[in-house]
């Protein structure tokens, strides 16, 4: 019986100067932002509604891009299953054996 050839694709890892630089620019924007509501001219009552928004948005954010890289992760998963599903039926089917 005959294997099918290895068709995954080999996803690159991160380096760490990519994962450094996403979370330096994350910790920055989330900084400069709160620190851009502390400062606004405004009472107490407005800074604590815009730090809630900003809160609220950040955690909605990671919320997003776990669903997204998991919905992404289990297609990965259905469709190399379905593959080889497919593999093992064509290996199964000899052309050259008589038909009854």
């Amino acid at each position: 019986m005959s294997r099918a050839p290895n068709t995954q694709a080999i996803q690159p890892a991160h380096s760490n100067a990519w994962v450094v630089q996403t979370w330096v620019s994350w910790i920055l924007a989330v900084g400069v932002t709160a620190m851009g509501v502390w400062f606004l001219p405004v009472d107490g009552w407005m800074k604590s509604f815009l730090g809630m928004g900003m809160l609220f948005t950040v955690g909605s954010t990671f919320s997003l891009a776990k669903t997204v890289r998991d919905v992404h992760e289990q297609q990965r998963i259905v469709s190399r299953i379905d593959e080889a599903r497919m593999t093992k039926l064509l290996a199964e089917v000899d052309p050259l054996s008589p038909k009854l």
